[in-house]
């Protein structure tokens, strides 16, 4: 009986020093929706490559990261999948959404938000997957 405990405790610190690498390997990107505007408006990433998209929406009013031959072409994390709608991340005013995401193809893609006018206004960009 010791043994199997002991087995199952190493077993533990074997899944949680996993857990810890793969945060460690995750790139961060930040990206601020702001009234008509994205920033970064050029996302440079590589395929193949886990990154936690943290979006924060500063602007006034409700913006969205709306992306979905992106999204298309990614692997999102199972948790951040509900996150997405038809391409789209929806932001209010003022909030925060993080979503894991690893890109599967490289390409060039349409960024845009496609709230009324607000692309036309300024607000699209690309993602370059390299």
């Amino acid at each position: 009986m010791k043994i199997g405990w002991n087995l199952a405790a190493a077993v533990i610190v074997l899944f949680a020093a996993n857990g810890s690498a793969s945060a460690q390997t995750m790139t961060p990107i930040n990206i601020s929706l702001t009234n008509y505007a994205f920033t970064p408006s050029a996302i440079n990433l590589k395929a193949g490559t886990t990154y936690r998209m943290h979006f924060t929406n500063d602007g006034s009013k409700g913006h969205n990261f709306n992306a979905p031959e992106f999204f298309a072409g990614s692997q999102v994390a199972r948790a951040d999948a509900g996150k997405i709608d038809e391409g789209s991340v929806e932001l209010d005013s003022g909030e925060a959404v993080d979503i894991t995401v690893t890109p599967n193809r490289a390409g060039t893609y349409r960024l845009d938000c496609t709230h009324f006018m607000h692309s036309m206004l300024g607000m699209h960009g690309k993602i370059i997957v390299q």
